[in-house]
C-alpha cells in the first residue's frame, strides 16, 4: 500500500510548508475524533525535505470513510484551516 500524498497544504505557517506543499516525510492525522494535522507546528525555520512531497503516514480518525485500520485509503489529501484548526480537508464521515 502506498501512502497517500498531501496534494495541497494551505497552512503557510507550518514548519513543513513551502509554497503550499507539505515536505514532511509523513504526517499523522487525527486526535481520534477530529481530523487535525497532528504534525503541524510553527517554527522560524522550515523543516522536511524540499525534494519530497509529504504523505499520510497514519490516521487516527476511525470515523472517516477513507480510514482502514488507521491507514488512509484516499488517493491524496488536502490540509488547511477549518475555523482556527489545521485539519485534513479530505475527511469524510463514514
Amino acid at each position: 500500500m502506498d501512502m497517500p500524498v498531501v496534494n495541497q497544504c494551505s497552512v503557510e505557517d507550518c514548519a513543513y510548508n513551502r509554497d503550499s506543499a507539505c515536505h514532511a516525510l509523513a504526517i499523522t492525522v487525527g486526535d481520534t475524533r477530529t481530523p487535525h494535522c497532528d504534525t503541524f507546528f510553527t517554527s522560524s525555520r522550515k523543516g522536511g525535505d524540499p525534494a519530497t512531497t509529504g504523505r499520510v503516514g497514519a490516521c487516527k480518525v476511525s470515523a472517516c470513510r477513507h480510514n482502514n485500520n488507521f491507514e488512509c485509503n484516499a488517493p491524496g489529501i488536502s490540509v488547511g484551516y477549518v475555523q482556527s484548526e489545521v485539519d485534513c480537508l479530505t475527511f469524510a464521515p463514514a
